[in-house]
Parts: structure tokens; C-alpha cells; sequence
């Protein structure tokens, strides 16, 4: 039994793996090699499972299953370059086998979209524009991170589109505290589970009085994110953080406020994570990234200056 994990593992993470055509189909193409140093010997290492019934799937057969939704919802953890890669290789299996639609960012804002725009024009003219400069790239997102994915979209036929908020609009919701409508959103369970991880996600440094207003901005970026996955073309591919994608807590709550139940979300997790059916309809553990202590340095940032806090 051993040595048959350790054999579908190995194909899984295998760079030569492929699948025959048949019938018309595309083959997938070979895997992305592995790039995150640790968790390299986890059992679970380059599994998808399917998290409702438990079942393991290949990745031929995940791409079978997501070509068929509407709506796609994949998370990612923004500094894992094995998340970017797997990204890249979904959108482009998927762009073999359906046409039209559309790929959304978190990275992007709207006041980005013209930009994105004149961009993917210059492209089809055969110029080559000047990127992340002619795109107004956000600094508080590693380029390096998201070079391939952006080039990518950006020569697509169909529209690469801004699917967060603008800063004014942020600062907006943050003084008038205003949550998005909805009794899925709204529910005490979800509102208890969000403040949770604020609390967590910024090392308990918030004050108590900040949270409600914390809360109607992360919740407004998720409803933000249903709304444009709802206007676009479809099939449509969000990407987005892991946390904005839960079933149980992000935009596909805020999607069946809206009437839509139809989005699946891929989550692409750390060995060292379980997400559970509750969060998601698949998962695909990667090696990880080595931990580090962000808490430390917003700690040493308050200590230094006191007045921001």
C-alpha cells in the first residue's frame, strides 16, 4: 500500500505525466515542478481530492470535472509560487477545452481596468507595453509572483478583469461600516468566524472597535468579487486569496445571496492544511513555503510608532 501512495504521488508531482487524447480531447500537459521547499515528503504531496466524497482525483480528471462550471473559483496562498504555477496550468488545460468567457484578479482594481485594457490592445497590435508598469501594479503584490499569470491573461482573447475594490472605495466602507445584504453572508456563525480570523490575521493587534468596520470591508471585497464574477463572461475564473474563496465564509456565500449556486471552488492548500468539504469542492496540496513570523515585524512596527496605532 505504501509503495502505491508513493507511486501516485510521484505522478502527480511528475513534470512528463501526460493523458492520452481521445476522442478530439486534448491531452493535459505535464505538470509544473514542484518549487516551495518543505513538505516535499508529505503523503499527500500532489493530491486532488475531491473534499465531499473523499475520492482522489488525477488531474485529468479534475480538469474534466472544472471545464463544465460556470464559475470557478480557485484560492491561492499569495506567496506560494507552486499556487501561481497550478493556476496557470488550469486556466490554459481549460482554455484547450471551452472558449469566451472571462479571468478575474483580486490583484486587480478597477481603477487598473483601463489600463489592462490599453494593454491587451497593444498586444494584438503587436506591441510588447511595459509591464507590471503599464498596468499601475499594486507594490503589495509580488510581481514575481504573478508575472506568468497576468502575461498570460493579458493575451487571451477574452477579458482579463479588476475584481477587488479601489482604495477610496475601501476607506468608504471603512468609515460607514456598511455591510453587504443577505441572509447567507449575514449569518451570526459567519460574521463570529470572519472577526476570528481578523483578529488572528492581524496578530490581535486590532482594537475591538475597529472590528465592525474591518468586517463590512472584508465583506464588501467578497461581495465585489461575486458582483464582477456575475457580470462577466462566462465560463469565468476567479483568483483570489484561499480565504476570500470559502464556501462557508467568502464569495460564494455572497454569490448565493445574488441567486447563484453554481460556482465550484478549487482550493490549492499547503500539505500542512485540511480544508474541509465546508470549504471547498477540491483541494490540491502542495509543498509549502517556509513559515514566517509576519506578527514580529507588525509588532516591531507598533513598538517604532505608537501614533499609527
Amino acid at each position: 500500500m505504501r509503495s502505491l501512495l508513493l507511486c501516485a504521488s510521484l505522478l502527480l508531482a511528475a513534470c512528463t505525466s501526460t493523458t492520452p487524447a481521445s476522442s478530439g480531447v486534448p491531452a493535459v500537459a505535464p505538470l509544473p515542478a514542484w518549487q516551495s521547499p518543505e513538505g516535499r515528503d508529505d503523503v499527500r504531496l500532489g493530491q486532488i481530492v475531491e473534499l465531499a466524497s473523499g475520492r482522489v482525483l488525477s488531474p485529468a480528471q479534475l480538469i474534466e470535472e472544472l471545464q463544465a462550471a460556470p464559475l470557478l473559483l480557485i484560492g491561492e496562498q499569495h506567496d506560494n509560487p507552486d499556487h501561481h504555477a497550478l493556476q496557470l496550468w488550469v486556466l490554459e488545460q481549460l482554455a484547450q477545452r471551452r472558449r469566451g468567457g472571462a479571468l478575474l484578479l483580486e490583484m486587480l482594481n478597477p481603477d487598473q481596468q483601463a489600463r489592462v485594457e490599453a494593454a491587451q490592445a497593444a498586444l494584438r497590435r503587436g506591441e510588447q507595453p511595459a509591464l507590471p508598469e503599464a498596468l499601475a501594479w499594486q507594490p503589495g503584490w509580488d510581481w514575481a509572483q504573478y508575472a506568468a499569470l497576468v502575461d498570460w491573461g493579458l493575451r487571451q482573447p477574452q477579458p482579463l478583469l479588476a475584481a477587488n475594490l479601489d482604495q477610496d472605495e475601501i476607506l468608504a466602507l471603512y468609515r460607514a461600516r456598511t455591510l453587504p445584504t443577505g441572509a447567507r453572508s449575514n449569518q451570526p456563525a459567519v460574521h463570529e468566524a470572519l472577526l476570528a480570523q481578523l483578529r488572528q490575521s492581524h496578530c490581535g493587534l486590532l482594537l475591538e472597535s475597529q472590528l465592525p468596520a474591518m468586517l463590512a470591508v472584508q465583506q464588501q471585497r467578497d461581495r465585489r468579487m461575486a458582483e464582477r464574477l456575475l457580470a462577466a463572461p462566462q465560463p469565468a475564473v476567479l483568483l483570489a486569496g484561499g480565504f476570500h474563496v470559502r464556501r462557508d465564509l467568502g464569495v460564494p456565500l455572497h454569490l448565493a445571496d445574488l441567486g447563484e449556486e453554481r460556482a465550484r471552488v478549487l482550493m490549492l492548500a499547503e500539505v500542512d492544511r485540511s480544508p474541509q468539504a465546508s470549504e471547498a469542492d477540491y483541494v490540491w496540496f502542495t509543498p509549502a513555503q517556509p513559515a514566517v513570523d509576519h506578527c514580529a515585524a507588525l509588532r516591531e512596527s507598533r513598538a517604532a510608532h505608537p501614533e499609527r496605532s
